[in-house]
């Protein structure tokens, strides 16, 4: 099979840099794709970083230490960004106006008001495709879910609970880094960085939170500065968002919740659907299990627990038996954003990334969340329309 190549840029040469790295390196696992990905360029103002991609990665031509040079680089095609959220805005509409495709990673701004400066960058050139990084719901399970609300077997929503919770800041010897700076992380906190994971499926279904009332905590107050001393923390550890959702036809509570320190959970995504006519739920914490209740007036109400098989997005050469985890997640989602730049509309299955409308919808209920957390009250959240 012929394939179109579709020549990348790094930019922030960290861990997600390696793992894109590394799901283009696994291109061949999946079996029917005419598309296919090439890591021409890198960009980092760190020598060691871009070191190791110069070593690995063959293809790598060009290694920059300021990405406006990796942006005028003829050879380059799309660029991947993975950079404090305190440099989305710059960076991100830079890499749009100069006619770059675009996968970043979240939250797309520090703020409200910088996630606008990306719009309207992305009003200035709408042939430019640029996609928000979100890779749980490409889990075979997530993507069962998915097609359990497309085919509308819920009947009625009760109530909906999305999260992503890992417990790697429980340590407080951990040393304070960028995520517990305002100034680099955002007043956001944990929403910031976790938050679009977790709106990513329901923002899809539609189920746009009419109000929220959050609770927010600061569980470690100050860290180790790396210097010998200690440095206060500044940004929100955990979050609680207890939203109202009206669709028009239906109304109903959701939870989401966002935490960096939940004891116990490594790293857990997870979606909880109760309805009238179905209720299920999945988590990467039994990454090979769906859970699910359908229901008929006056019949039992029994769960059944079924293996999700590895019946991913896009055709693999893993056989149905196997078990799917993080990295298979992060090879899908890439696909499906080299799938849609190579075809746009005509893509080979129809889940796409994250979309910049729907990282815009986290900052709506993230800037919300802070109002409530200010006064203690519910806040209405206003959509524009």
């Amino acid at each position: 099979m012929a394939k179109q190549t579709i020549r990348f840029g790094i930019v922030g040469c960290g861990l997600m840099g390696k793992e894109f790295a590394s799901a283009a390196a696994r291109w061949l696992h999946l079996a029917n794709l005419d598309v296919e990905p090439e890591i021409v360029a890198v960009c980092d103002a760190n020598p060691a970083a871009t070191a190791w991609f110069r070593e690995r990665i063959p293809s790598v031509k060009a290694v920059y230490d300021d990405y406006r040079q990796l942006l005028q680089d003829p050879d380059v095609d799309a660029v991947y960004c993975a950079v404090p959220h305190n440099l989305h805005a710059e960076l991100y509409a830079d890499i749009v106006r100069a006619g770059k495709h675009l996968l970043g990673e979240k939250p797309f701004g520090i703020d409200a008001e910088a996630n606008g400066r990306i719009a309207a960058a992305l009003a200035e050139r709408p042939g430019v495709l640029v996609r928000c990084s979100s890779e749980f719901p490409f889990f075979p399970g997530a993507q069962q879910i998915v097609q359990w609300v497309t085919e509308g077997r819920f009947g009625r929503i009760i109530e909906v609970e999305a999260g992503f919770w890992h417990s790697s800041d429980l340590d407080p010897r951990k040393p304070i880094n960028w995520k517990r700076r305002i100034g680099t992380n955002g007043e956001y906190g944990c929403m910031g960085d976790l938050g679009m994971h977790v709106l990513h499926l329901p923002l899809r279904f539609g189920w746009r939170p009419r109000s929220v009332r959050a609770l927010l905590s600061q569980i470690v107050s100050e860290r180790p500065d790396g210097k010998g001393g200690m440095a206060p923390c500044e940004t929100w550890d955990n979050a609680i968002l207890a939203c109202d959702v009206d669709t028009g036809n239906q109304a109903f509570p959701m939870t989401l919740s966002m935490k960096r320190i939940a004891p116990g959970h490594a790293n857990t995504w997870f979606i909880r659907i109760q309805g009238t006519a179905l209720s299920a739920e999945f988590t990467t914490k039994n990454p090979k299990q769906v859970a699910s209740l359908p229901y008929e007036p006056g019949g039992p109400q029994a769960w059944h627990v079924i293996d999700a098989p590895y019946r991913s997005a896009y055709e693999t050469i893993t056989g149905g038996i196997f078990e799917f985890g993080f990295s298979d997640s992060i090879l899908q989602m890439w696909a499906a954003f080299c799938d849609e730049l190579a075809h746009r509309d005509a893509m080979t299955q129809p889940f796409r990334c994250a979309t910049p409308e729907e990282a815009a919808g986290s900052h709506r209920v993230f800037t919300a969340a802070l109002a409530s957390q200010r006064t203690g009250q519910t806040v209405t959240i206003d959509w524009g329309d």
